[in-house]
């Protein structure tokens, strides 16, 4: 990929619930200023390679690096405050906030909450039309656009997106691909998506998963949706 080191190195890890042991040696590596696709069937271990970065799932075994350091062994609150987002597939807004109290309460402290919500209004105008309104009473697309503000306006350099189509109508599902698209401009994404031709339309790589192990990867325009390469690891 490149001759820098990734932003994000995941080498061999092993995470299990319980005694469930759900990811087998998963091998990820995400460079700065790329968008990084894993995908493949449900329970397969892809949610979970998110939530061992994060340390909500530690590994028993491997490594996690961001920007070098180790991030194995922290608090969740300390990876988060290192500039790893989370933009979970529930989106976890809080409803009976106002859209503008949601993205100011995702400001860190001692930032700017003017600059954030200006980032977070400049990127995402059907927001701003909202700005007053409950999240509760957002359509789904457009609390999906909330979540992925609230963790741009997280001041974080890598932000990890969980089924951010899931649940949509497909009119909705290019309102919110167009938000990510956007969002990469602030920041470096790997993304959880089941939806083949989306998730490959935003990344620049991908990495499918299988059984708890990366079975393949490679270049998003090197396949195609219909490619039975990647098919094959995806039908029920």
């Amino acid at each position: 990929m490149s001759d820098e080191d990734p932003l994000l190195a995941v080498d061999d890890i092993h995470s299990y619930y319980g005694d469930s042991h759900v990811l087998e040696g998963v091998d990820v590596d995400v460079y700065e200023g790329e968008v990084v696709a894993l995908v493949g069937r449900n329970g397969v271990g892809k949610t979970t390679t998110l939530r061992s970065i994060l340390q909500l799932t530690p590994p028993r075994e491997g490594s996690i690096r961001y920007r070098g350091e180790e991030l194995v062994g922290l608090e969740t609150h300390e990876v988060a405050g290192r500039g790893v987002g989370w933009v979970p597939e529930d989106r976890r807004v809080f409803s009976q906030l106002t859209v503008t109290e949601n993205i100011r309460a995702a400001v860190p402290e001692g930032q700017d909450v003017a600059d954030g919500l200006q980032t977070a209004f400049s990127r995402f105008p059907d927001l701003d039309d909202r700005r007053e309104a409950n999240a509760g009473d957002l359509s789904g697309g457009q609390q999906q656009m909330l979540a992925v503000a609230r963790g741009l306006v997280g001041d974080n350099d890598l932000l990890l997106v969980d089924e951010p189509s899931e649940g949509l109508a497909p009119m909705i599902v290019e309102a919110v691909a167009a938000a990510l698209t956007e969002a990469a401009a602030e920041a470096t994404i790997l993304l959880v998506e089941q939806n083949l031709p989306l998730a490959l339309d935003l990344a620049d790589r991908f990495y499918v998963v299988d059984h708890g192990t990366v079975v393949d990867s490679g270049d998003a325009d090197a396949v195609d949706a219909d490619s039975q390469r990647l098919r094959r690891y995806l039908s029920a």
